[in-house]
């Protein structure tokens, strides 16, 4: 069955994992029970032989999950080979993956080993594994079974040793109910499963996220952007985000094109984002609604709504005996 971190949170430490990791060690970033849960899991998956399934909607970082998942496991030092599936036509899927051999089709002048074969020893990560046709799909389950290779047009069959990791933002469990992926397949994958949840799900990582995008664009750049001003922030963490983590760090690059020396500030947003975050720079109502709103979904644990709005504990004080709010919100 698969496993999603998810479900997984309760009693899990934010940031740190078994062994001694934690989210910047295997290059996330996060706060969130969801990703402290995903965290803890993670480096187990790396170290067992299982097969991968992350899902999780795009722009959420599945390649960089797959990307740790082969960086703290056993084959670290061997390749790690992408092969986005939804890029590639139907007519190249096979070749691209298993090789062929000299003219096993019009234009194939010489042999070439494939990805599969570039990956021995290491990790073939498939990204977007939904988009690959039944056919080929066919083909790759009996490479994952027998762990061997027949190139196209003949080429003599080869043993390879690789951990198959795969990404999709599709839900495989409909398309296998509608004959558009093959369910033998899908069970040979969805061994370890990994759901990444999308931004919306968790506000309280906006901030930790922004940092480290920033901390990255100064690196590049030079620059010395800091953190973004409370008002800022609280703007970020109420949108809802379709773009998720690229829409995230799409936004702070922009930022960069024209930097500012010292702390983010709203008007220090490009005009089309300023835009788009107006509707969120709170009224006083809005705030008040805002704060019942997190305590509501935190079950009034002050803690955990304090982190969901990006507030210190002390901010929510204040804002509970500014807007006169008790337990229960009266």
């Amino acid at each position: 069955m698969g496993h999603s971190p998810a479900t997984a949170a309760h009693g899990v430490t934010v940031g740190h994992c078994p062994g001694g990791y934690g989210p910047a060690a295997i290059g996330l970033a996060g706060r969130s029970a969801a990703m402290a849960a995903l965290c803890n899991y993670l480096p187990k998956v790396a170290r067992s032989r299982a097969t991968v399934l992350i899902t999780g909607e795009t722009g959420t970082g599945k390649e960089r999950v797959a990307q740790a998942i082969h960086a703290l496991s056993p084959r670290a030092a061997g390749p790690f080979v992408v092969v986005n599936c939804g890029a590639l036509p139907d007519t190249l899927v096979e070749s691209e993956l298993f090789g062929h051999a000299r003219g096993a089709f019009t234009g194939a002048v010489s042999a070439v080993r494939g990805r599969l074969a570039e990956a021995d020893g290491g990790t073939l990560f498939l990204d977007e594994i939904g988009e690959m046709n039944i056919y080929a799909q066919a083909k790759l389950l009996r490479v994952i079974e027998t762990r061997r290779v027949q190139p196209l047009g003949g080429g003599r069959a080869f043993d390879i040793d690789i951990r198959v990791v795969a990404a999709t933002n599709r839900e495989l469990e409909l398309e296998v109910a509608a004959q558009r992926f093959r369910s033998d397949l899908f069970y040979r994958l969805n061994v370890a499963r990994l759901v990444i949840p999308p931004l919306r799900d968790r506000p309280e990582d906006v901030a930790v996220l922004a940092d480290e995008i920033i901390a990255e664009f100064n690196a590049r750049d030079r620059s010395t952007v800091e953190a973004p001003a409370p008002e800022l922030l609280q703007a970020l963490a109420a949108h809802d985000w379709p773009g998720n983590v690229r829409e995230l760090r799409n936004l702070i690059e922009a930022v960069f094109i024209d930097p500012p020396a010292g702390r983010l500030e709203f008007e220090h947003l490009p005009p089309a984002f300023q835009s788009l975050f107006a509707r969120y720079r709170c009224s006083v109502p809005a705030e008040r609604s805002r704060l019942i709103e997190a305590l509501e979904r935190t079950n009034w644990n002050k803690a955990e709504a304090a982190k969901a709005l990006n507030w210190s504990r002390m901010t929510l004080y204040r804002k509970l005996a500014k807007y006169e709010v008790a337990d229960g919100g009266m």
